[in-house]
């Protein structure tokens, strides 16, 4: 199956889950296929999503050669409150997240965080996310054997306190937290979430 071909079946799921996207960015990095986010209104919130992680494996850093065929395919989602803030500056952050495959030979994975160094937006009081499950969202697209389904993966901002408390006591016991305590991880302008 052919990289235009996968990407074409992950744009028509993306569409069936969201509608039309309403704006689309491209952005390229030096030495990596060219990348898009796309965005879905659907009042009050607004959804992004990555389109062009999904086109190669994820390749775990440690193999010898990279397979072309196996291996993860992931595509990022990232939904927030429309209107709070300039969401739309997190385009370029949502495409630096999604080249890190490329880029740095990260395989991104439900649990892990990913760290920006930089608010995701201006003003915004996260600078990393963690990634959580699949399917909830957008069901995973399967693809032609011996290629992996593609699977979209929410991203769920953090502020520093909570990356911190993260890479401690792990992604699970955060996730309790934010529950626990009623957070609505949507908000783009909340606060940390007390980690007392």
């Amino acid at each position: 199956m052919a990289t235009a071909d996968v990407l074409a079946l992950v744009e028509a799921r993306l569409t069936s889950a969201f509608g039309e996207p309403d704006a689309r960015a491209g952005v390229t990095f030096l030495g990596t296929e060219p990348l898009e986010v796309l965005r879905f209104s659907e009042a009050p919130l607004v959804r992004y999503a990555t389109l062009g992680m999904s086109a190669a494996p994820m390749v775990d850093p440690s193999a010898a050669l990279a397979d072309p065929v196996r291996g993860p395919r992931a595509e990022l989602l990232l939904t927030v409150r429309a209107g709070d803030a300039d969401t739309d500056k997190v385009l370029k952050p949502l495409a630096v997240l999604a080249a890190s495959p490329q880029v740095e030979g990260v395989v991104v994975a439900p649990g892990a965080s990913l760290d920006l160094g930089e608010p995701l937006w201006p003003g915004a009081p996260f600078t990393s996310v963690l990634v959580a499950e699949s399917g909830g969202l957008v069901e995973d697209l399967e693809l032609d054997e011996p290629m992996e389904p593609v699977r979209f993966l929410p991203l769920l901002p953090m502020t520093p306190n909570e990356a911190a408390w993260k890479r401690v006591h792990g992604a699970e016991a955060l996730q309790e937290r934010w529950l626990e305590r009623g957070t609505d991880l949507r908000d783009p302008l909340r606060g940390s979430v007390d980690l007392g």
